[in-house]
């Protein structure tokens, strides 16, 4: 493992951070960040970056002594417990540990237990699995079973028992209760191409994408072609039609709180609209109290999410999106001929299933 410096800094609020050379420091969640909850704390990575040592966000020191040493090195240790006394208070945001002037202690981090921040990496990249996978039938990316990624976690998580001690349990997640079948091919036809208009005039026709961080894991296929809309014209009214590609293993029950909504932008007035299961794709429709010639689409969960309300105006991060399925791809390519010697970068037991079944796909 290779050493490198780390900066110990600080909060107004007392939040110490330890941050590696060239690491941002924030615990701000979204789709790039793993995230694992510690005694005392927390710890995260980018999960695009070759980055081995985490950040350290520690809101309880004497807890975090625990495992500072272990990750980070004894010297670490020392100067977290001699810098809490002098070290400048910085104001602003709690996620910001790097404001302009500031110049904190630093030190030289060399892992007491090196094999732990291996586990540790991995444990927070099986959570993050969990959450921000970008299962896709449309776009040929495989979905993780979720009974062989709770067995990971579960086996990292007891390689990991000096750090979590029961902070970071299994993280919850949709179970699915049936397999599909479908292909590629026909999952694009349900999903893009079926035409509801029975004899209707389709005034305009789009698709799109969705923003990951306002559903829950295992609703909505990730691809970029998820969504898809026309208007419709019959009877002296006009009528918008939504189609959703759901994820590749959607299961046959969804409590009615997790069923996506659409919110719907025509330009000339918001309309939001909740979406059924129909198989193999998520649908609805509602009229159009005045003409549009376009809309714009953007999936919900009611009260999920960063904030309480989706634009649909904001996508989230598109070229985020796009190197994070690239990642996962590259991940698939891995696992179908693991070597055994990847360090944190090994496959976990849920991709190498997913890489064997990929055929499917």
């Amino acid at each position: 493992m290779t050493n490198t410096t780390v900066t110990i800094r600080r909060h107004a609020d007392g939040i110490r951070a330890i941050v590696p050379a060239g690491t941002p420091a924030s615990s701000a969640a979204g789709p790039e960040v793993m995230v694992l909850e510690v005694i005392g704390g927390l710890l995260t990575w980018n999960v695009l970056a070759a980055q081995e040592l985490p950040v350290a966000i520690i809101d309880d020191v004497d807890a975090a002594q625990e495992w500072v040493w272990a990750l980070y090195g004894e010297q670490v240790a020392i100067v977290l417990d001699a810098v809490r006394p002098q070290v400048r208070e910085l104001d602003g945001d709690p996620a910001e540990f790097e404001p302009a002037g500031h110049r904190l202690t630093e030190a030289a981090a060399v892992p007491g237990l090196p094999a732990l921040v291996v586990s540790a990496r991995r444990l927070a990249y099986a959570h993050w699995a969990s959450r921000w996978w970008p299962a896709s039938m449309l776009d040929g990316i495989a979905a993780l079973d979720p009974a062989l990624l709770d067995r990971d976690i579960a086996l990292l998580t007891d390689e990991c028992e000096s750090l979590v001690d029961g902070a970071d349990a299994i993280a919850p997640r949709i179970r699915s209760t049936v397999e599909s079948s479908s292909r590629a091919s026909d999952y694009a036809l349900a999903a893009g191409d079926a035409d509801r208009s029975g004899g209707a005039l389709v005034l305009a026709r789009g698709t799109g994408g969705w923003d990951w961080r306002y559903c829950p894991p295992g609703l909505v296929d990730a691809s970029e072609t998820a969504v898809s809309w026309e208007l419709v014209r019959a009877a002296g009214s006009t009528t918008v039609a939504i189609t959703v590609a759901a994820h590749p293993r959607l299961p046959a029950e969804i409590p009615g709180h997790l069923r996506p909504w659409a919110r719907v932008d025509t330009g000339r007035g918001e309309l939001t609209i909740e979406l059924r299961p129909g198989g193999d794709i998520w649908i609805g429709e509602s009229p159009l109290t005045a003409p549009a010639s376009e809309v714009r689409i953007a999936l919900h969960v009611p009260g999920f999410g960063p904030g309480s309300e989706v634009d649909p105006d904001v996508t989230g991060p598109l070229a985020l999106r796009e190197r994070i399925r690239e990642f996962a791809a590259a991940r698939l390519r891995t696992a179908s001929t693991p070597t055994g010697d990847d360090g944190y970068l090994a496959p976990l037991l849920a991709e190498i299933d997913a890489a064997a079944g990929d055929s499917d796909f």
